[in-house]
């Protein structure tokens, strides 16, 4: 595969099993219904591991904006690639999130809860509050990618194994650090901690014929695209000022 491939599919399969267990844990009549955010934070962490174990060996496996530009600030990541890599993960969150509609839709169909439906696809605050909604993604991704940054030392040349992104740590420490985030910072927002996450999916859901799916929460959708960002460049000048 070539990194923008890998990226596409790497992201794809972590949305596939990440809002996946949103829709198993919150549609109406699945067998997972009801049980809670453990199994929610679990699905994730897990999801996170298998698009890291698909992605890593050939693009690094960002699978994320924030982590990209983080990664770019932070002098290990092409600028000139950047825009290429968040094509491709914008694209796999969207075909993700298209098909758990797909294998849902009966259960979308027995849910009659607009905002249920639409927590399937994107995060929305337990406790409305612009600045403090907007401090917990900053924080919640400042995690995420400086841990990343700060296991990653690579360079990514022809000569050279990519391993610069969420697979410089390997799928499952990845996996354990997107645990550990969700279940510890998680509860407030939904913890997107990462643009195409979010904003893929919520595209999705505003596209898709769903009955009674409710406001789209546009107001909110920028935090999730923000607050990540700065997350991810306040991690790299940390680590710059560091080194």
């Amino acid at each position: 595969m070539t990194p923008f491939i890998a990226e596409i599919v790497g992201t794809f399969i972590l949305i596939l099993l990440g809002c996946g267990v949103n829709a198993n844990v919150s549609l109406n009549k699945t067998y997972g219904n009801g049980s809670g955010w453990i199994v929610i934070t679990t699905g994730w962490a897990f999801a996170v591991y298998c698009g890291v174990v698909v992605a890593g060996p050939h693009s690094g496996a960002h699978l994320n904006p924030a982590v990209t530009i983080g990664l770019a600030a932070a002098d290990k990541f092409s600028w000139n690639d950047v825009p290429l890599f968040i094509i491709a993960q914008f694209a796999g969150a969207m075909l993700g999130a298209f098909l758990v509609w797909l294998i849902n839709k009966d259960h979308f169909n027995a849910t009659e809860d607009g905002n249920t439906k639409r927590g399937v696809f994107c995060t929305a605050p337990a406790i409305p509050n612009i600045p403090v909604n907007l401090l917990n993604e900053i924080v919640g991704t400042f995690v995420l990618v400086f841990v990343v940054l700060f296991f990653t030392d690579a360079t990514l040349n022809e000569n050279e194994p990519v391993t610069i992104g969420l697979g410089s740590l390997g799928a499952l420490p990845v996996a354990l650090l997107v645990w550990a985030i969700g279940m510890s910072l998680g509860g407030t927002t939904g913890y997107a901690i990462n643009p195409a996450r979010d904003m893929g999916p919520r595209i999705i859901h505003a596209i898709l014929p769903l009955k009674n799916k409710g406001d789209n929460g546009w107001s909110y959708s920028w935090i999730p695209i923000v607050g990540p960002i700065i997350g991810g460049v306040l991690s790299a000048f940390l680590l710059l000022a560091l080194s």
